[in-house]
């Protein structure tokens, strides 16, 4: 395996390391190494960079030539860049902080045989080279790349040492190869109608020709529209006629007329200069707001406002009318009633605005995938996007839950060509590694199979685990026998992925043996006649192909432990081609031949990890991933998922992007879909669907500035990431409903104009040295921000589009991958290339706590941008949630100690920017304030209890005016229920579940991060809560059975001791007042009317605790006879009892 060469530093104490610079080395199958530096990449490269370029002289309707570089045809790419591909494809690529970056070519990347062409480790024919054992390269379908005529087989390898250094003959024929630098359709230039080659652009980067390339394609597409329908490639003579009546016009723009020469207005004061025709075409939206009803929306703001002012009334009147008897028990309720009220009203006030959205799919794909002037073979115009996948740890995440996941997402209704799949492997695991080239061999069959039959959903587990008919709607006579095939395949994909990690154990203990009988072999050859220690060889992990795991080994050693690891790239699907590609008779055991069976890129990245520094967790993994993703593919469009969520709905890219695309799409930052969750139980007991939060909180925002960012299920634009403003960004006062301020510079046409605003305009040139201490050292990361930022753009198909593209800009092929582009993704997802940056500052995900994610969305909406919440009618991703008590507040604990280090932090709604509406600043403070609820709550839920061990209340008595506020208070929390539940969809148990787990979350995990937070920001003192101990069920064949497991932790106490006192509390008070002289029935009714109000709302936690069947732990009982001993005690303690001969002994109700 590639070993690591270290270079000495330069750097003074105080000062960072000094980036070093990448060497590429790259290792023959015949094992010997090549090491090869930047410059001598480039020059490998020189003179096959810009021959893919050529210009096409179309004709105009008068058959008249026109300037050539007004279209721009790319041809099939050269055969050295291919070859080129197709070797880094089948490449390890492994580097880091001061080592070497090393390309190991993989004869195998699983033990399986791997058929797919785009596949890593695909074989290939053996060269015919004497002593080389290396494979010869192949194209998309699998067929053999031969660059000279008399088909001589020969390796990569081979092939660029005889152009190097044997003058480029073959060593077949011997004659001299005729196209190393050419196309595979090599034409002469010399001859008429051949199109020429554009001359080379010296000293401009890659993803600055790219940019030229598609605006001069854009330039080319607006030729074609104007001219019409121009000669066909045959050299049939253009037909006028037929112009003339499909354009409906003169001769001019198409569609359109010839300008005047002053414009087509005779309005001075109009500077829109666009054509009559023009500005009254009938517009398409891409997407619509499906308003709420008036007859529901209106009477729930009146609700609302009517509870404000009886919630003011009634706290007003409780400060004015104290109970002297116990004023100790008023003054804690009326603070605790006076925060709730403030917590409500931060909860409420940002749903006053709720709305539901719709998509329209046909429109986008006539935009975007149907043939027009600008566009003629109807090829995809979307834009590109990058789907991330993390996951850190293959134990609590199973592979076969990731892999099922990925094959979702290759699957994926989207153009191929388009779609771009990175998933990070923070462990650095060869199971995951393993897993993932698995998935991308079974995607071979699954992926044809699913586009053939429409299958949904194209997550193979959930798919042969529907309980519905899988036949219905199914119209293909050979359904049935793919179906079954396909499930027998995937069986023995499952039995192979959960085998792993037995045979990369065995297979590892194998090699380890082999190389300790050869390490034990050299010492005895070395060494004669002496007493030999035991001999220590570490226990290496080992690959399929024989070689050292680069990442983290099974058994931990230097330089290969979780926090301690080179950096890894393995490309397992290479870029598909450009052209679709359908199966054949012989490639597969079905028959996909009308079936496109490309699949998607998909990459495998674990970013490199070292001692000292530190690498943030998840926020630094996503990072990561942007830089690499930024220069492998750069897709303008970012969608994250969780490991454990998959693509339900096989056009929800489809539905996030019409937002994207449609009009002011620009201005969109990201757009949050709903999670939704499988393997719930049927009564949802601890509120695990969220559909309060989901359904009703997220499309109110959705009509504010948008929803929160959640973590997974969302399209991010990538520029949004960069920490750039949106265009046409504009300040909002501090009114309840955000209006615009109006200043002069909104009505700048400039100011629209800008599309990357970080300080610099478009007519400015990006000043490198500021871009380089924002993004770090990485030129060809930075020249990728335009083109990113371009490619994201609306399409311009209607003067109302601001700061559009032009059609067809991004019809043009994806170039080709690179070992000098790998290895520069190496360098990005080294551990110090953040270093004196603003990754995780301002770029990126941002960095300084466990809610990342909410963190990330808050700073752009602070910049401007907007977000949109989009609901599908079939659910766009399903995830898993945790169905057991311990682990659902475990992780309601980790959401609340994220927000109470927001609360604490620069990132507190107090401190935003006059970008962010009023309401969404509201929303935001609440996402700060809420934990702190539970300070208050554990108060009031005592204070029942303490009311019938005192005999007193929190009023002087029942009176009727205070009956009278309770009850207006009370039906308007139901109607605004009621009302909540018609305008979002949810039923009444979802939100009484709701209701519910806000208590039991807010006695128990929101105390618990208060508590947390207010140490680690006071004291600096850091406190986990862990599980202490655990009790396992039995069933294994019930679907829900970890629901009756209880894993007994220190956050159940508060819980527990309420329901206790309230309990112990009820027969008190029932006692004295069964034998009191003069009883009082109200004080007793007030108080056991709020304690079964808290033991309601606790009931799902005490049926938790039951375990199944009653089963439950023996520390529960020890807690809870230890807690009632101990009131017991406090209350003798407080009021002895007094000798007498009443019932009961001695002892003496108080």
């Amino acid at each position: 395996m590639a070993g690591r060469s270290f270079r000495h530093s330069d750097s003074q104490a105080g000062r960072g390391p000094i980036p070093p610079s990448v060497t590429f080395t790259r290792r023959t199958s015949s094992g010997r190494y090549v090491n090869l530096s930047r410059e001598s990449l480039d020059s490998e490269m020189s003179g096959i960079e810009f021959s893919e370029y050529t210009v096409q002289i179309p004709p105009t309707p008068d058959n008249q030539p026109m300037d050539p570089s007004m279209s721009i045809r790319v041809d099939p790419p050269p055969i050295s860049q291919r070859v080129e591909e197709q070797y880094v494809s089948s490449s390890l690529f492994t580097g880091g902080y001061n080592s070497v970056t090393r390309a190991h070519l993989m004869d195998k990347v699983i033990e399986s045989e791997t058929n797919h062409p785009q596949m890593a480790g695909t074989k290939g024919s053996s060269c015919a080279i004497q002593g080389c054992d290396g494979n010869v390269m192949s194209d998309e379908r699998g067929q053999d790349i031969l660059p000279c005529e008399c088909d001589f087989k020969i390796c990569r390898d081979c092939f660029v040492d005889s152009v190097r250094t044997g003058d480029g003959i073959c060593p077949g024929c011997k004659e001299p190869y005729k196209n190393t630098e050419l196309s595979a359709n090599a034409v002469d230039p010399g001859q008429p109608g051949q199109p020429l080659h554009l001359p080379s652009n010296v000293g401009m980067s890659k993803m600055e020709r790219r940019l030229s390339l598609m605006k001069s394609a854009n330039r080319s597409a607006v030729v074609r529209s104007q001219s019409g329908l121009m000669r066909s490639q045959t050299g049939v003579d253009f037909d006028n006629n037929r112009w003339l009546f499909e354009t409906k016009g003169t001769y001019g723009y198409g569609n359109a007329i010839w300008p005047k020469d002053e414009g087509f207005t005779d309005d001075k004061n109009d500077e829109s200069g666009e054509p009559p025709e023009l500005l009254n075409k009938p517009w398409r939206p891409l997407t619509r707001k499906l308003k709420i009803p008036a007859g529901i929306l209106s009477p729930y703001r009146l609700l609302i406002f009517i509870r404000m002012a009886v919630l003011g009334l009634f706290l007003a009147w409780r400060i004015n009318h104290p109970n002297e008897d116990a004023r100790w028990l008023w003054l804690m309720s009326i603070i605790c009633e006076i925060w709730f009220a403030f917590s409500w009203l931060l909860d409420q006030l940002p749903k006053l605005c709720p709305v539901n959205r719709a998509t329209d799919l046909n429109v986008l794909k006539d935009k975007f995938e149907t043939p027009t002037p600008t566009n003629p073979t109807g090829k995809s115009d979307l834009p590109g996007i990058d789907i991330f996948v993390s996951t850190a740890d293959p134990e609590k995440e199973p592979p076969l839950v990731t892999a099922n996941t990925i094959l979702s997402i290759l699957a994926s209704d989207y153009p191929v060509e388009k779609l771009a799949c990175y998933v990070s492997d923070d462990g650095g695991a060869l199971l995951t590694f393993e897993a993932m080239a698995e998935a991308a061999s079974f995607a071979n069959l699954w992926v044809p199979f699913c586009r053939k039959h429409d299958i949904e959903p194209r997550n193979p587990e959930s798919y042969f685990s529907l309980k519905k008919d899988p036949f219905k709607n199914k119209v293909r006579q050979d359904f049935v026998k793919d179906r079954r095939r396909v499930k027998r395949e995937y069986d023995e994909f499952k039995v192979r992925i959960n085998g792993l990690p037995d045979s990369i154990r065995r297979r590892s203990d194998a090699y380890n043996a082999r190389e300790e009988i050869k390490a034990m072999k050299l010492r005895r050859q070395t060494v004669e006649d002496e007493v030999l220690e035991p001999l220590k060889v570490s226990r290496a992990t080992w690959m399929a192909d024989g070689t050292h795991w680069p990442g983290t080994w099974t058994v931990s050693s230097s330089e290969h432990t979780r926090g301690d690891h080179a950096g890894i790239i393995q490309v397992m699907l290479k870029p598909p081609s450009d052209e679709p590609l359908h199966g054949t008779t012989d490639s597969s055991p079905l028959d996909f031949t009308e079936v496109d069976i490309r699949l998607p890129m998909l990459v495998y990245i674990s970013r490199e990890k070292r001692p000292g520094y530190d690498h943030n967790k998840k926020a630094g993994a996503m990072n990561a991933l942007v830089r690499a993703s930024a220069i492998m593919s750069n897709g303008p469009f970012i969608l994250n998922l969780d490991c454990d969520h998959y693509i339900y709905n096989s056009q929800a890219m489809r539905e996030g992007m019409c937002f994207m695309m449609d009009r002011g799409g620009d201005r969109i930052c990201y757009v949050q879909f709903p999670q939704r969750f499988e393997g719930i139980d049927p009564s949802d007991r601890y509120a695990n669907h969220n559909t309060v939060f989901f359904d009703v909180n997220m499309r109110a925002l959705d009509g504010l500035q948008g929803p929160v960012y959640v973590g997974t299920g969302c399209l991010f634009r990538r520029t949004a990431l960069y920490g750039f403003d949106p265009p046409r960004s504009k300040d909002h006062s501090g009114c309840c409903f955000g209006r615009r301020k109006k200043n002069a510079s909104d009505s700048s046409s400039a100011e629209e104009r800008r599309a990357l605003r970080m300080g610099d305009s478009d007519e400015d040139e990006m000043n490198p040295s500021l871009f380089s201490k924002r993004f770090g050292n990485s030129s060809f990361l930075i020249d990728s921000i335009p083109v990113a930022e371009f490619q994201g753009r609306p399409l311009a198909d209607h003067p109302a589009v601001k700061n559009g593209r032009p059609p067809g800009a991004l019809t043009i092929p994806r170039e080709l991958l690179d070992a000098s582009t790998v290895a520069e993704a190496i360098s990005v997802i080294s551990c110090w290339y953040e270093d004196k940056t603003e990754w995780g500052n301002r770029v990126g995900w941002i960095y300084g706590s466990v809610t990342e994610d909410v963190v990330t969305g808050y700073r752009m909406h602070n910049r401007g941008w907007r977000s949109i919440y989009c609901v599908t009618k079939r659910d766009a991703f399903r995830g898993t949630a945790p169905i057991n008590l311990t682990d659902r507040l475990h992780q309601v604990l980790r959401w609340a100690t994220g927000s109470v280090e927001i609360f604490f932090s620069r990132n507190n709604a107090f401190l935003a920017s006059p970008k962010m509406k009023f309401l969404q600043r509201i929303a935001y403070l609440n996402v700060g304030i809420y934990p702190f609820t539970s300070l208050f709550l554990i108060v009031y839920c005592f204070l029942p209890a303490l009311s019938l061990f005192s005999g007193q209340f929190i009023v002087q008595s029942l009176n009727v005016t205070f009956l009278v506020y309770l009850l207006v208070i009370t039906l308007t929390l139901c109607a605004l229920a009621v009302l909540e539940i018609k305008w979002s969809g949810i039923n009444l148990e979802e939100w009484w579940r709701n209701e519910q787990f806000w208590l039991i979350g807010g006695t128990s995990a929101h105390l618990a991060a208060v508590l947390q937070g207010l140490l680690k920001v006071v004291a600096g003192i850091e406190i986990s809560f862990t599980l202490t101990s655990k009790s396992a069920g039995d069933e294994n064949d019930d679907e829900y059975a970890d629901l009756y497991v209880l894993k007994w932790s220190s956050l159940m106490i508060p819980p527990i001791t309420i329901m206790l006192t309230n309990l112990i509390a009820i027969a008190v008070g029932f006692s004295r007042t069964i034998y009191s002289t003069i009883p009082q029935w109200s004080r007793l009714l007030g108080g056991v009317f709020f304690s079964f109000w808290v033991l309601a709302h606790l009931y799902p936690f005490a049926k938790g605790l039951m375990g199944r069947r009653g089963r439950t732990p023996t520390i529960v009982f020890v807690w809870s006879g230890l807690i009632s001993i101990i009131i017991s005690l406090l209350w003798v303690a407080i009021s002895p009892p007094a000798g007498n001969t009443q019932i009961g002994g001695s002892f003496q109700f108080p």
